[in-house]
């Protein structure tokens, strides 16, 4: 078993984030890597734009990830046993690219009513200040949420879907996640959080469970495809989706196209136009 400890949920409860956590072993992050690669070369494009998203519902390899045991272990130790998995996103940043994210909190613009879900961010390769590893403001999670410009700022390589934005936030006041490949971070969806950019000459991976969710949590702006990943939905606010059983079959990227369509809805409601992401 792999919860978290009476200290490690004080930290969480305390901080807003608990890192690193070892979830797989660099052999599984490395075929987590490979099927990357795959998907890549086999369907170019496919991983861009909204393709980042979702990606567990048209590939048994990320599939197997969101449902590790040991996450999900981890994850029962802040948001209970009735689990669900209600979106996934990839942040690749290349080292010749200038992509950056932005100082944001998950819980502005998501649409999760109450805040009993938890994002999981997983490290493929290794993170660090070099490659643009996330930066947490430790105790933002127990205030109101911050006011956020919308910026549109991806000609600056923002990865944002609107560029949302806390402005002069206090860098010694943040903490860097230091991850090995294999190792996840967990974190509240009220703590500001960022990133800065890739300045290493490798690729650096992040697969993000965004998020897993209590069943009890509802999305009050739209509409999400899920899969129960612990327990049981006594609530049924949400479209249930397979699990796949191999890489891009057509009725799985169907479901993914859809549940993409619904996500840009939440991502950018209120707005005339749609963004990159």
């Amino acid at each position: 078993m792999s919860h978290l400890s009476k200290k490690e949920i004080n930290e969480y409860n305390e901080k807003g984030y608990f890192s690193p956590i070892d979830v797989l072993t660099k052999d599984e992050a490395n075929e987590v890597k490979e099927e990357i690669e795959f998907i890549e070369k086999k369907w170019p494009n496919e991983l861009e734009g909204l393709g980042r998203n979702y990606v567990h519902l048209i590939s048994p390899i990320f599939d197997k990830v969101v449902h590790n045991s040991k996450i999900l272990d981890a994850v029962e130790s802040i948001i209970g046993k009735n689990i669900l998995v209600a979106g996934t996103t990839l942040f690749i940043k290349d080292p010749d690219k200038k992509g950056f994210v932005s100082f944001h909190q998950d819980a502005k613009y998501i649409g999760f009513e109450p805040h009993n879900w938890v994002t999981a961010w997983l490290a493929i390769t290794d993170s660090n200040e070099e490659n643009g590893c996330m930066r947490m403001w430790p105790g933002t999670h127990k205030h109101e949420l911050k006011i956020h410009k919308e910026k549109f700022d991806y000609d600056r390589g923002n990865l944002l879907t609107r560029g949302q934005t806390i402005e002069n936030v206090p860098i010694k006041k943040t903490e860097l996640v230091i991850l090995k490949a294999g190792q996840m971070s967990l974190h509240h969806p009220r703590i500001a959080h960022g990133s800065g950019i890739n300045k290493s000459n490798k690729r650096r991976i992040g697969f993000v469970i965004q998020s897993y969710i209590g069943t009890n949590v509802e999305q009050v702006i739209g509409k999400v495809y899920v899969q129960q990943a612990r327990g049981k939905d006594l609530f049924n606010f949400h479209e249930h989706a397979d699990r796949p059983l191999k890489t891009m079959e057509k009725e799985n990227i169907d479901t993914r196209n859809k549940a993409n369509d619904e996500l840009a809805k939440i991502f950018y409601i209120g707005l005339k136009h749609k963004g990159k992401f």
